[in-house]
């Protein structure tokens, strides 16, 4: 990616994962076991993968249709809103390009509802409608679901902005094209400790999310074993809206930090808290942060940092000509998060691959993803041969600042 970048308008909060996010974990209904999260700092949380034994799915005729699960209505609407016209904008300048000889990519959209269940089932609906791809989702929690049932029916996934590290584990046809937990938690660890001189953090951590639950332990392995000290991990749960005693404890202990792991939903109520009880520390989390909501939460989120995917001001032709077509499709509108144009990278990534693909099938479609070289996204270049379905990718740092998000500093994924 392009070192020259600059400040983040707050109408442009692209800069970003997940996932969600991210991004991300689910709904408040998650059925995730309580602590799956990786401490691992290797983008790859293992280095062989079950391989699918689903018969093929063979698409059908001149249309070949391609799911995309996203949160169209729940907590997490605004990004599934996002993911859900990135990844329309992508098919539509797909089929222009007329790369299959005459053949349509057909983008089916199912409402995931911000919910790890309905998630799972509308994948299997997407399934037995005849997919032989799925887009989806932003959360890791839901994620997870959607990767269960493609793996039996061994239909690839290309997850948005699903971050969890162990995600990809489930199969050899789960892919993303963000950066891991395992990334962007040791890089929020070290811009506290060497960016800002911060030696004893507190964390806060959704207990009813994935996402947040190894996005807490990545950065706290990796703030430790700086030097720094964890002086405490306070849990609450999706969905929250009272954090006062949270708050009260982290107070009495006077940490110079605290890291909020889990989604702007509760950040923001979380640092109306902080702000209230008059606790003077830096707060800081990763892309679960991307929304202009946190925006809304008072003086103590400014001066605030989270980790994000890209910068939409940096000086690629990829990003530029991203913002002309989504300006242009959607009335001189300019995407509200990242997973714009996550979304839109997931999808065109996996047409991409129809076209290197022997067949039109879902296990032709899995070879095709798993040799991807050199993709140029939105969101960077995007490898995904020989890393078990996750890319190594590039995290910026971003300071949230009444005028929205302004860069901060880079980190390249060999860096950590």
């Amino acid at each position: 990616m392009n070192k020259k970048l600059i400040g983040i308008a707050s109408s442009l909060s692209l800069s970003v994962a997940m996932l969600a996010g991210c991004t991300g974990g689910a709904a408040t209904n998650s059925t995730e076991p309580t602590n799956t999260g990786s401490n691992s700092t290797s983008t790859t949380s293992s280095t062989a993968r079950p391989a699918v034994t689903a018969p093929p799915i063979e698409a059908k005729g001149d249309t070949i249709k391609i799911g995309l699960v996203a949160s169209i209505s729940g907590a997490l609407k605004p990004w599934g809103d996002d993911s859900a016209r990135g990844a329309k904008l992508a098919v539509d300048e797909f089929n222009a390009m007329n790369k299959l000889g005459g053949k349509k990519v057909e983008l089916i959209v199912e409402d995931s509802g911000s919910d790890p269940k309905q998630g799972q089932s509308v994948t299997d609906r997407l399934i037995a409608s005849g997919v032989i791809g799925i887009v989806g989702e932003v959360a890791s929690g839901i994620t997870a679901q959607i990767a269960e049932s493609a793996f039996r029916s061994g239909v690839p996934v290309v997850a948005v902005g699903a971050t969890k590290t162990t995600l990809t584990d489930v199969g050899n046809n789960i892919f993303r094209v963000c950066y891991t937990d395992a990334l962007q938690g040791p890089v929020m660890a070290r811009f506290a400790y060497e960016e800002l001189g911060l030696r004893n953090m507190a964390v806060m951590t959704d207990n009813q999310q994935p996402y947040s639950q190894g996005l807490s332990a990545s950065f706290s392995e990796k703030f430790k074993a700086l030097g720094g000290k964890i002086i405490r991990e306070e849990f609450y749960k999706s969905g929250d809206t009272q954090f006062t005693s949270q708050i009260t404890n982290l107070k009495g202990l006077n940490p110079d930090g605290i890291f909020c792991s889990g989604y702007f939903t509760e950040v923001g109520i979380i640092a109306r808290e902080v702000g209230q009880q008059g606790l003077k520390v830096k707060l800081l989390g990763g892309d679960g942060w991307d929304s202009s909501e946190l925006q809304n939460s008072g003086e103590a989120i400014l001066g605030g940092y989270f980790c994000n995917h890209y910068n939409s001001a940096e000086d690629r032709p990829e990003v530029a000509q991203f913002l002309t077509s989504w300006k242009k499709a959607y009335d001189g509108s300019t995407p509200g998060t990242t997973m714009g144009a996550l979304g839109y990278d997931a999808a065109m990534l996996m047409c991409d691959a129809l076209t290197r693909a022997e067949k039109m099938d879902t296990h032709s479609l899995i070879k095709a993803i798993d040799e991807t070289v050199g993709f140029k996204g939105v969101s960077g270049v995007i490898d995904l041969k020989g890393h078990n379905g996750n890319p190594p990718k590039r995290a910026l740092v971003v300071e949230l600042q009444k005028s929205g998000q302004v860069f901060a500093k880079a980190y390249e994924p060999e860096e950590n």
